[in-house]
């Protein structure tokens, strides 16, 4: 058996007045590579995992659109999901 897996959060702090967008690409429990927002690239844990972000690094396109996950992916689902988790009586 097999478990690869793969997890986006985004972590705020005061609202939106900093957010930090963190993917995780997790393999048989271990960890393989990671992007952290505040990095601002890729970062490999294992053989694996440096081999694909030596060529994820590469990729201005790529890095760009991660970067900019914490516009289009963390700020908009805080805004959408505001008033069920930040406005409750």
């Amino acid at each position: 058996v097999f478990q690869n897996m793969q997890t986006f959060e985004c972590h705020f702090i005061n609202g939106t007045e900093r957010v930090r967008y963190v993917e995780r690409q997790i393999y048989n429990r271990q960890q393989h590579l990671m992007f952290d927002s505040d990095v601002g690239h890729y970062v490999g844990f294992t053989p694996y995992g440096e081999r694909i972000v030596k060529h994820w690094n590469s990729d201005p396109a790529k890095l760009e659109n991660r970067r900019a996950a914490v516009d289009w992916y963390c700020r908009h689902n805080y805004e959408v999901s505001r008033p069920f988790i930040v406005e409750r009586r």
